[in-house]
């Protein structure tokens, strides 16, 4: 089942006009971690996207972090990144 977490996380990474957008669940690993209290979410995302062409890592990561600043450190407490251009592969 999707929680409302994700599909907010969602929405808002379709900005980014993906070509690739998965988003997977990890609060279950996290179980008992600080972070976790209060039902805050763990996510892990893999993005394509054109707009990432010519940008580092780490402007790729702002620009995701950016769309989602206002969410963390809740509802969303972790967020690990993978982004890529489609043309590209991830890393």
């Amino acid at each position: 089942m999707t929680q409302p977490h994700e599909i907010l996380l969602r929405e808002r990474l379709t900005a980014l006009a993906p070509s690739l957008l998965e988003i997977d669940d990890e609060s279950h690993l996290h179980a008992g971690h600080a972070g976790a209290k209060g039902g805050a979410s763990h996510f892990r995302v893999w993005i394509e996207a054109e707009c990432f062409n010519g940008k580092s890592k780490v402007a790729q990561h702002r620009m995701v972090y950016d769309l989602v600043n206002d969410l963390m450190p809740f509802p969303i407490h972790a967020l690990a990144l993978q982004t890529s251009c489609p043309s590209k592969g991830s890393s």
